[in-house]
């Protein structure tokens, strides 16, 4: 009996996968300050045009003038709302099918929160809140979005242009440290459902991007959910926003699965897969000298 033909890989496993910003249409969650203005300003000033979503309004005006500063060809979408809220990403999608024929060549899942304190100290409001946000949110904006992603990939041998999800994560998604448990679990898991969701969609012609920044000098540590005024972040190696936000549009651009930003950020993740119990007690060791 002859054996069974072994099936032929899809044509788009083979090709070279490239994100090119010129004529593209994205979505960035969080553009009103940080890593997701200073790469929503990147993105437009490449020739891409971005439907920004993010609370404040009068911050999204600001961008949309900057943006126009910088280029009057600049296309800037503003999206009023909470990422929380399904409908403000119904509002994005809807922006999608008219200005993009409902293709959607790149989705950002930047917007995050965060909390400072002991587990046992905290209501459990706050890991209901950070959890809601920072995984909830990015799996629900990529659920709506994945017709219009696949739309996209569908388009490739016309524009040659790899749709991408691009999740921004955190070394703290590779490496826990203490009074951060609520963060910690929400890019844990963010880290995990892109590594999972990165294998699925590989014969779709999606490719899933997970950046994991260290510390990023910006307005994040300005509120932080249930946390006492005055609380510091003890950092492992701060960039300022734009510079992440240079790192994003590389990894972006190269469709590359992961890229771990920082000295300090990848000091702390390397050292943690050698010698994990070494790490562990010196991060007790800093709780301990705190008290």
């Amino acid at each position: 009996m002859a054996a069974p033909s072994k099936s032929k890989p899809a044509p788009w496993t083979n090709r070279r996968r490239r994100w090119r910003p010129e004529g593209s249409l994205a979505i960035v969650t969080g553009a009103s300050s940080g890593i997701g203005r200073e790469l929503t300003l990147l993105l437009v000033g490449k020739g891409c045009r971005v439907i920004a979503v993010a609370r404040r309004q009068e911050r999204l005006e600001e961008l949309v003038a900057e943006a126009k500063r910088l280029s009057s060809n600049a296309d800037v979408i503003p999206i009023v709302g909470d990422v929380t809220d399904l409908s403000v990403r119904d509002q994005a999608l809807e922006q999608v099918r008219v200005l993009g024929d409902g293709k959607l060549d790149l989705l950002v899942n930047n917007a995050g929160v965060g909390g400072i304190g002991r587990f046992m100290d905290a209501d459990p409001e706050r890991m209901r809140q950070i959890m809601e946000v920072n995984f909830h949110a990015p799996v629900e904006w990529t659920r709506g979005a994945m017709e219009m992603l696949r739309n996209a990939a569908n388009d490739f041998p016309t524009r040659q242009c790899t749709p991408v999800i691009c999740n921004i994560g955190s070394v703290l998604g590779h490496r826990a440290v203490p009074e951060k448990s609520e963060y910690c679990a929400s890019k844990f898991a963010l880290h995990g459902w892109s590594d999972s969701i990165r294998a699925e969609l590989t014969s779709d012609g999606i490719a899933v991007v997970l950046v994991s920044p260290s510390t990023t000098k910006s307005e994040f540590f300005d509120s932080l959910v249930g946390t006492e005024a005055g609380q510091k972040s003890k950092s492992f190696g701060s960039w300022p926003a734009d510079r992440v936000a240079r790192a994003v549009f590389a990894a972006i651009v190269a469709c590359r699965s992961e890229v771990i930003l920082s000295l300090g950020g990848k000091a702390l993740v390397y050292s943690d897969r050698l010698t994990p119990p070494l790490v562990n007690a010196i991060l007790a060791r800093t709780i301990e000298n705190a008290d």
